[in-house]
């Protein structure tokens, strides 16, 4: 893979070159001017960091307990933060106020540290993007599973096992997956992401909503405590370790948006300094993610306890009013239908790229067929693009088959991601540009925060992988996952 592949096909497509500047309508690097400012920054980073990974944070609560567990989310929060304001003093290098603009987050990469660190840049975005497809399959399936499972409740009484398969739907969701991967140019498709970001919205605010009527009236005692689930009543000890390090995995799921920081910078006028807007957007962004993210994690274990289910809108904390727990479970269907696009599509650009490059002579790889199809007008067939994309629409949802468990997988995902795109890249980043002496006071501690937070991502990642593998020995294949 060569570093033009990776710049070329970074999470976000770049917009075209403007054709021209006079001035007024274009910015300093010739392209439309920039119209964003730090309420619409703010935006769009509550919409990029609002998500699933909501879905998980009572159960993570509930492993650590009042204390720890919202001290965990409130490191999370700062550490995203103060990274954020690292990585967007690099959005222009090498000055950032006056330097080049970067468009994407590989390409910021690639200007400061260079080749090595740019490919495994490249490596650690699309692992994270494979992962989040797979991990999308999964919560989808058991989405579409909970309102099978709720009308079946409502039907037969809570007494009714109602067991039911998260295989077909997987399968559904894959078919549906197949079919919008072949559109050639899904980024155009930008109604999607709304209606996804308006879905994100309504499914986590009926879980905080549902969480403070159970809270509120009462009910059945629950049993929360100040380090969590009890060894010797809930867990073991072993199982207590493990679980607080998936937990942790979970929590930095929920606060992955290292990824798409630059190219909401791009979006920034030019006056006041993007850099300086962009540290106001993040600090707004991270305080209001981070009052959600306390209030759905702390009532959620407030209404469940120690016994918290892992997705708390499939895990029938909530049974009742049925209608509204099937709402939300469309809605976080909907939500990971559009979602599931925007993290594939950058692999598939990636690698029909590489792939023309590397076989610019086969008429496979490289033509177009045009096909009218009724109603829609011509569409452009491609055999490789049609080939290569469903097999790997089919390869992640096979996985999502023998793996299908939503905290260990997002506890996964969320520890391979949090340390190089998060913590170790901005801070290498900001080192260099800034041209930091060795063994100063700040260069010390900085490196002894990206050290420390490694160790975390490490540990996590082993309760996740711990995780998967204890649930795979429990699992049946063509039983329901409760």
């Amino acid at each position: 893979m060569n570093t033009e592949q990776f710049q070329r096909n970074s999470m976000y497509i770049e917009t075209p070159d403007a054709y021209g500047n006079d001035g007024k309508n274009f910015d300093d690097d010739g392209r439309a001017k920039r119209t964003g400012t730090w309420v619409t920054a703010s935006a769009h980073i509550i919409t990029a960091v609002i998500g699933s990974g909501v879905l998980s944070l009572a159960w993570a609560i509930a492993q650590m307990g009042w204390v720890a567990g919202p001290v965990v989310l409130f490191a999370f929060s700062f550490i995203t933060y103060f990274t954020s304001t690292l990585l967007a003093d690099c959005y222009r290098s090498p000055d950032p106020v006056n330097g080049k603009r970067n468009y994407t987050y590989s390409q910021v990469v690639r200007s400061i540290l260079g080749g090595r660190k740019f490919q495994l840049c490249g490596l650690a975005q699309y692992i994270n993007l494979v992962g989040v497809t797979i991990g999308y399959t999964i919560t989808a399936s058991i989405s579409m599973v909970a309102v099978k499972r709720s009308n079946c409740f409502h039907k037969h009484g809570h007494q009714d096992k109602c067991y039911t398969s998260n295989n077909p739907f997987m399968i559904l969701f894959a078919c549906i997956q197949i079919i919008l991967s072949q559109i050639p140019n899904f980024h155009k498709l930008s109604w999607l992401s709304i209606v996804a970001a308006i879905m994100s919205f309504a499914y986590s605010s009926i879980g905080l909503g549902l969480s403070i009527a159970k809270v509120a009236t009462g009910g059945e005692h629950v049993r929360t405590s100040l380090t969590g689930v009890q060894v010797g009543v809930d867990v073991t000890g072993s199982e207590k370790v493990w679980r607080t390090f998936q937990a942790i995995g979970d929590i930095a799921f929920a606060y992955a948006y290292s990824n798409v920081l630059i190219e909401i910078q791009d979006t920034l006028k030019s006056s006041p300094a993007e850099n300086k807007v962009m540290k106001r957007a993040s600090l707004i962004g991270i305080l209001t993610t981070t009052l959600f993210y306390v209030l759905c994690g702390t009532l959620g274990y407030a209404a469940f306890g120690n016994d918290a289910p892992g997705n708390f809108l499939t895990g029938f904390g909530f049974y009742e009013p049925f209608w509204l727990i099937d709402f939300a479970n469309v809605c976080i269907a909907v939500h990971l239908v559009g979602a599931y696009q925007v993290f594939c599509q950058p692999i598939f650009g990636f690698v029909e790229s590489w792939s023309k490059e590397k076989w610019s002579e086969s008429k496979f790889v490289n033509v177009d067929y045009a096909v009218k199809l009724p109603l829609c007008g011509t569409y452009n067939l491609n055999f490789f693009r049609m080939v290569w994309r469903t097999t790997y629409v089919i390869i992640t949802a096979v996985i999502a088959m023998l793996f299908p468990f939503f905290n260990d997988f997002l506890g996964l995902i969320g520890s391979l991601s949090f340390w190089p795109l998060t913590v170790y890249f901005p801070i290498e980043m900001y080192i260099k540009q800034t041209k930091m002496q060795k063994f100063s006071f700040t260069w010390t501690w900085l490196k002894i925060l990206s050290w420390v937070c490694l160790i975390v991502s490490i540990i996590s990642a082993a309760g996740s992988i711990q995780g998967l593998a204890q649930d795979l020995k429990k699992y049946q294949p063509f039983k329901a996952t409760q």
